[in-house]
């Protein structure tokens, strides 16, 4: 697979050699990464970087950012929690044009966030397609209070909440509260990737191969993301 340094040393070339935006726009497509394996390994890659503190994120030239205009090729899209402390284009340790990042509290599935999803599927062929969910997620959280606590939120919140409140049924009792945590946030990550699969644009694309979908988790103490994409890791 080409190495960031070795895509930007292709452009570097092609801007003194007097490229055109729509030539540099070109050499950004992502013809290496053309399989949801290959996605996976990228970001995979990408947050081994950035949790061992050797992340290589160049900044754009004005070449560079004036080429994105000419459109964007991002070979992988995720669902992710709004929280401030979930930079994702900085976990997986990409550039602009990259990723298609959906973010919502909670990481759930709802229309505009679905219908996003799927723009992504059938107009900028993605390859991937995963839900992020992380340490102390704080939408989790609220889900966890009683019934009558929830009653007290804002009604658009409690929109929210109820969306995350199915996953959490049943949970074994588990009396760490951060593993407790850690369990109901991974329970949400499972419960949301069954709701995309269900949906049928998804459903068809991960039937044909053109993509598949996983589920993550941030931790935010050490930088890592734990990859959910074995079956029997994505089960409820």
């Amino acid at each position: 697979m080409q190495s960031t340094a070795q895509l930007e040393r292709r452009i570097l070339d092609a801007i003194r050699r007097g490229a055109s935006m729509e030539d540099i726009a070109a050499l950004r497509h992502h013809t290496d990464i053309q399989t949801p394996a290959g996605a996976i390994e990228a970001l995979k890659d990408g947050n081994a970087r950035f949790f061992s503190g050797k992340s290589g994120r160049p900044e754009l030239d004005v070449n560079e950012r004036r080429a994105q205009i000419m459109g964007q090729t991002p070979y992988a899209a995720v669902l992710a929690c709004s929280d401030s402390r979930v930079p994702v284009e900085l976990v997986f340790d990409v550039g602009l044009g990259d990723l298609f990042v959906v973010r919502v509290a909670g990481n759930v599935v709802g229309e505009a966030g679905l219908g996003t999803l799927e723009y992504a599927i059938r107009h900028l062929d993605v390859h991937l397609i995963m839900v992020m969910g992380h340490e102390s997620c704080g939408a989790v959280a609220a889900a966890m209070l009683t019934p009558e606590q929830i009653a007290q939120e804002p009604e658009n919140l409690q929109s929210i909440i109820h969306r995350i409140t199915p996953s959490l049924v049943d949970m074994p009792r588990i009396r760490d509260k951060k593993a407790r945590m850690r369990e109901a946030v991974l329970n949400n990550v499972r419960h949301q990737v069954q709701m995309l699969r269900g949906q049928t644009v998804i459903r068809e694309a991960e039937a044909k191969g053109q993509i598949q979908v996983i589920g993550g988790y941030y931790e935010i103490g050490s930088g890592a993301v734990d990859f959910l994409v074995d079956e029997a890791d994505l089960l409820p």
